[in-house]
């Protein structure tokens, strides 16, 4: 009768462990950390937000589909009219540097991935050369949209390398920082890669044709037409990148703070279902909000504190760029990924957090995005190169609109590639910044929070 007991007892108990490891949002673990309190009004407010981005994402995806098809068969129609667009001249270059992005970003993330400190220094030291190579190019074009192209991209590319100069002495600290995190990627990972990339390839090809299309019409509203795919290749590009985030961003977030090992599918499959919303809104708000706050670091730089309404317009500009991101930063992803949170919430929270352990400052001056950014830069600049000559040697007249094409092409193929080495940095200071006593974390960070202090005194 005892015996018989005791294995009921332990039924019961494997069945509640089980039932526990199978709920998606790991209630437990979230308990302990969102807060207490959250009013139904934000609540409700927040999930019809989530919501309505979700549709205005897909939507947006049906009506650039009609847009394309429309451009597409408008542009043959007139095509057929006057022959001035040789589509055997513009497609092959363009198409070129889609397959070019593809190989270059698996490439660029295996290197991170096998050997962190040749990716880091490759990153800051290649991105200005082939950005001032792609400008060279532009020039060489010999048309007024060129130029100033090709000298917007020398500028970027001197900017680049004073900034490189600048934090090279954070080189060593970036590069065991992304060492550690990345040491044990999930399992899985080079297949969700793949899988992106496919993905993000198809579209890029299907957006290629409407670019063409839109070329060839010759229309008043080609610029328009232009920036509405290039939007729409923006949005619908961050949102591949960071649904890999989020997905590798729960599961080594919860190898980080738990010690637990989620299974990659499953957790791509919740994100898929669950967090689109706030992925949505998220890669809408963080690279805007990335270009307020990159803007204004600059402004405070270029002002120094020689005059002093500069001085004061800088600041103000600061402190509102240092405010609007604690509601919109990317280490909110990770808390979408293992709490299932709203971005703004998410976003929030995470900041406060790092403010309470002490790590504001360390966090502003992390490289990883920076490093990813650059890695992007340097692989937009490869393919612009390789489609931008080849566009020059055949037809000159196209060489300037490949160029650019094929630069945010490569760009953002890159940052999707390297989506899970940047997701597992963010999990890293996420888990440590709730937990710095666990056993799970070396001293990496406590050895350069005490070289920051000693650094200030």
């Amino acid at each position: 009768m005892e015996l018989h007991s005791t294995s009921a007892t332990s039924k019961n108990i494997q069945r509640e462990v089980q039932e526990e490891e199978d709920r998606p949002s790991f209630t437990n673990h979230i308990k302990a950390q969102e807060p207490s309190i959250i009013p139904t009004e934000t609540a409700t407010g927040g999930k019809f937000l989530r919501r309505l981005f979700t549709i205005l994402f897909y939507l947006h995806l049906i009506l650039i589909a009609i847009f394309v098809v429309f451009l597409t068969l408008y542009g043959l129609i007139s095509t057929s009219r006057n022959h001035h667009f040789q589509p055997l001249k513009f497609y092959p270059p363009l198409l070129t540097s889609t397959a070019c992005s593809a190989i270059v970003a698996f490439i660029w993330q295996w290197v991170t991935g096998s050997s962190p400190s040749k990716a880091i220094k490759a990153a800051f030291w290649l991105s200005p050369l082939l950005t001032c190579a792609v400008g060279v190019l532009l020039v060489s074009v010999g048309s007024a949209q060129s130029l100033a192209a090709g000298v917007v991209a020398v500028i970027c590319a001197l900017i680049q390398s004073l900034y490189a100069c600048w934090v090279s002495p954070r080189f060593e600290y970036a590069i065991r920082i992304l060492s550690v995190s990345t040491a044990f990627p999930p399992a899985k990972t080079i297949m969700l890669v793949l899988q992106s990339i496919f993905i993000s390839i198809l579209y890029s090809c299907f957006l290629v044709s409407g670019i063409g299309r839109a070329t060839a019409t010759r229309s008043s509203l080609n610029v328009l037409f232009h920036s509405v795919i290039l939007l729409s290749m923006a949005w619908t590009m961050q949102v591949i990148k960071n649904i890999l985030l989020v997905t590798v961003s729960r599961i080594k977030y919860m190898h980080f703070a738990c010690g637990t090992d989620i299974d990659t599918p499953k957790a791509f499959r919740h994100t898929l279902k669950h967090l689109m919303g706030s992925i949505c809104i998220g890669s809408i708000l963080v690279p805007v909000l990335g270009v307020i706050r990159g803007s204004a670091r600059g402004m405070k730089l270029v002002a120094g504190d020689t005059d002093e309404f500069l001085f004061s317009c800088a600041n103000c500009y600061a402190g509102m760029a240092s405010t609007l991101v604690m509601y919109g930063n990317r280490w909110g992803f990770v808390h979408i990924g293992a709490y299932d949170k709203g971005f703004v919430q998410a976003s929030s929270d995470t900041w406060e957090m790092f403010r309470n352990a002490g790590l504001k400052e360390l966090i502003d001056l992390d490289l990883t995005g920076s490093f990813c950014f650059l890695s992007g830069v340097a692989a937009g600049a490869i393919c612009s190169l390789a489609s931008g000559t080849w566009a020059l040697a055949i037809h000159k007249s196209y060489a300037t609109e490949v160029s650019i094409y094929a630069f945010f092409i490569g760009y953002f193929m890159c940052r999707i590639a390297m989506a899970w080495p940047q997701a597992c940095v963010l999990s890293y200071y996420v888990a440590y910044a709730e937990n710095p006593e666990s056993v799970r974390f070396d001293s990496t960070i406590p050895v350069h929070l005490d070289e920051l202090q000693r650094f200030q005194a």
